[in-house]
């Protein structure tokens, strides 16, 4: 069963998804950014781990999971289209 969330009044669980690597660091900084920019209230994780990665289904990397959702995998939105992801959850 699916919950919906409101925006307002819950916190968002982002997770990041990626080796490390620039271009997994420039994704966080992104989603970092739509956050503030947009007063989310939301906790960030970063998952290095491979095994855990794949455990989750995520075979290209960066990604981006909210609330258990995989909203980017393999390409790095600019914070526009982050804002809009995470405001529409």
């Amino acid at each position: 069963m699916e919950h919906k969330i409101t925006i307002k009044d819950d916190i968002m669980k982002i997770e990041i998804f990626g080796s490390g690597c620039p271009k997994c660091i420039e994704l966080e900084k992104r989603a970092r950014e739509a956050v503030l920019r947009v007063k989310l209230k939301a906790t960030f994780d970063h998952i290095y781990d491979i095994n855990q990665i794949v455990e989750r289904g995520i075979f290209i990397t960066p990604a981006l999971v909210v609330d258990g959702k995989v909203l980017f995998e393999g390409k790095i939105p600019s914070v526009d289209e982050l804002v809009i992801a995470l405001t529409k959850r």
